[in-house]
């Protein structure tokens, strides 16, 4: 079977072969070919990879993505047959827009696949304030188009989609956590040279501003302690900013970009405990690979991380409050048993998620869709 995919990533189109080029490298080899249409990437160029994987870029803004699928979309169309569409959305939902406009008149089955749904279930800016409003009216509309929603955990977007009128049979379970349990793995004799660690963009929704207020608190009794950024965004200057008012600028380090996979396993390896503050994610990576290596792992209780953690047991969910993220952080600090014991746990509750299985699982459900049988939802539960 061949596969269209609407992707939101461009990375791959820029060569920054990530964790998207990983998972297409397994993933291909359910599919006879996967074209892949991603935004706009100014210095990215059509390529192939993983032998039967082909790129291609949009050479517009992402603004007129819909018009670059209809258009590349059908000269693709016409060249073979295609079992499957699959449109990831997000924001104005332009790739699911350009979906269906490329299939009006055919037969071909769309799948949209939602991560997240911006805001839900809060929003921290007017954008996201925006997105979610055209959200909860698009998708009604848009079930009554597609073959079914490919959701990523059991939880936030599900229960949405229920309450707007979406059938049972049309939302389908299928984890995006594929990870590689021999890659990311524990170095038992690493030295911990930060005591926190926060990855992730640095943009509102990611509660870095919370964070800081926290890490302040234990700054207090712990005057030596470094907490570590690694990632960049539109609040990076006012963080900074911040971070100086309160009086911790010189215990806040910037880490560079990890160029590979095994730049961020020494990352997590080093780092005593990472923490998530987001008000909305669908399957934060970071925090499945932190706990893959050990790695002490506070969330807020947003997306799968609910699935993930038995809160005291193998982990720690945490309200997106300052107070209570300090007393948390605090009680990790004062403990190192506790540390080593709970990062043990963490690992053992992200073994389900290999890599391999959860991607043959991945397409198997896609494929089932096309055939109009679904396979059972097999996204693993570690509740």
């Amino acid at each position: 079977m061949n596969l269209l995919m609407l992707s939101g990533d461009s990375s791959i189109a820029y060569r920054n072969d990530g964790a998207f080029y990983d998972m297409l490298r397994r993933f291909s080899r359910h599919w006879s070919r996967i074209d892949i249409l991603t935004p706009s990437a100014p210095e990215g160029l059509e390529r192939v990879i993983h032998r039967n994987v082909y790129v291609h870029p949009s050479p517009w803004h992402r603004a007129l993505q819909p018009l670059f699928i209809r258009q590349k979309g059908a000269a693709l169309l016409r060249e073979r047959a295609y079992g499957l569409v699959t449109s990831h959305d997000f924001g104005f939902f332009y790739n699911s827009i350009g979906a269906l406009l490329l299939l009006r008149g055919t037969t071909i089955p769309l799948v949209s696949e939602i991560h997240h749904v911006e805001g839900y279930p809060t929003a921290t800016t007017l954008r996201e304030r925006l997105w979610r409003a055209v959200a909860m009216r698009y998708l009604p509309w848009l079930s009554r188009r597609v073959a079914g929603f490919r959701v990523v955990n059991h939880r936030e977007v599900p229960e949405l989609l229920r309450r707007l009128g979406v059938p049972a049979e049309k939302i389908l379970v299928l984890s995006s956590l594929y990870l590689d349990l021999d890659a990311y793995r524990p170095y038992p004799d690493a030295a911990k040279i930060y005591d926190v660690l926060f990855v992730g963009r640095l943009a509102a929704n990611k509660g870095v501003d919370v964070l800081l207020r926290a890490f302040a608190q234990i700054a207090r009794s712990h005057p030596q302690a470094v907490l570590a950024l690694r990632g960049d965004g539109p609040l990076k200057a006012a963080l900074m900013t911040e971070a100086a008012q309160l009086g911790i600028a010189h215990q806040i380090q910037f880490v560079p970009r990890q160029t590979d996979n095994a730049g961020m396993v020494r990352l997590y390896n080093a780092s005593r405990m990472l923490v998530c503050a987001s008000t909305v994610e669908g399957n934060p990576r970071v925090t499945a690979e932190a706990m893959a290596c050990g790695t002490l792992v506070l969330s807020t209780p947003v997306g799968i991380m609910p699935e993930l953690i038995r809160d005291g047991e193998n982990g720690f969910l945490v309200a997106r409050d300052a107070q209570a993220m300090a007393l948390t952080m605090q009680r990790v600090m004062d403990d190192e048993g506790l540390m080593a014991r709970m990062g043990a746990a963490g690992r053992e509750a992200v073994l389900p998620y290999a890599a391999d299985a959860m991607i043959r699982a991945y397409a198997e459900g896609l494929q089932g869709l096309e055939e109009g049988h679904p396979h059972p939802n097999p996204s693993p539960t570690t509740r």
